[in-house]
């Protein structure tokens, strides 16, 4: 069953980015480390030894499943979404009903969610609460403390 994320393409970029560090350097880092330990002699009491090769299978098993997150990716062309319509890259000028205060969300994929540039996911409760409202709407959305209601005041891409 394959997992299909929708990325932007500065998200999707991250992620290679960071996929090649671990093959270009971590790997190559842990290789030189597991040839120390191994030059140092009796393996079966080599701590060193043990503890890379199990940074080596943490690496590896990291790296396979980044190799898969990207093969399962696909990136959004914000121009064909619908502005009509709070979806997935879509920005949205929020605001409390219950207090007034305003905020802007731009959702994203999980992977992409950065609460410091306003990126939120579209999984989270605030995310999924949003997702498919037209401006006018009040979005109810449960949170821990009960119900929150939002107005969407303004859809961008």
């Amino acid at each position: 069953m394959s997992n299909i994320n929708y990325y932007t393409q500065e998200g999707l970029n991250k992620l290679k980015e960071e996929l090649h560090h671990m093959k270009s350097v971590q790997r190559p880092s842990i290789s030189q480390q597991i040839a120390e330990a191994r030059d140092k002699g009796d393996l079966s009491e080599n701590a060193e030894y043990d503890a890379a090769k199990e940074a080596q299978g943490h690496l590896e098993a990291k790296i396979s499943k980044l190799e898969t997150v990207i093969s399962n990716a696909r990136v959004l062309d914000d121009s064909d979404l619908d502005n009509t319509k709070v979806l997935i890259l879509s920005t949205a000028k929020i605001k409390n009903v219950a207090n007034g205060m305003e905020i802007t969300y731009t959702l994203v994929a999980e992977n992409e969610a950065n609460l410091k540039e306003k990126k939120i996911s579209v999984d989270s409760p605030i995310g999924k609460g949003l997702l498919g409202k037209s401006v006018g709407d009040i979005a109810k959305i449960k949170v821990p403390n009960g119900t929150m209601e939002f107005e969407i005041m303004e859809i961008s891409r």
